[in-house]
């Protein structure tokens, strides 16, 4: 609410000093064409390191998500190793309880 009752005031100190600071604007403009190269050279050193980098993240991507995937899954089947250990017992008591055919 407050920002829609100081909207009218907003807009005219923007209108105010846009034309206030539009001499400054356009002495600056050369300057911002000789800052044109140091960009593109900016852009040339962001693009080789990602090239160089992006492979070594996304191993470490895959490497982390696999380490995520295993730790779900043992929290996952942790409560199951009780009933994996009685039916271990009960087949090796089943196996020794068989008479031998030999």
């Amino acid at each position: 609410m407050f920002f829609l009752l100081t909207l009218p005031i907003r807009i005219l100190f923007g209108i105010l000093g846009a034309i206030l600071f539009l001499p400054l604007a356009l002495l600056a403009l050369p300057f911002a064409i000789l800052l044109i190269p140091f960009l593109l050279l900016r852009l040339v050193l962001k693009a080789a390191v990602l090239v160089l980098v992006l492979p070594i993240v996304l191993l470490a991507t895959l490497f982390a998500v696999g380490i995520a995937f295993f730790a779900v899954l043992c929290a996952l089947l942790a409560p199951l190793l009780p009933f994996a250990a009685l039916a271990l017992i009960v087949w090796a008591i089943v196996r020794a309880s068989r008479p031998a055919y030999v």
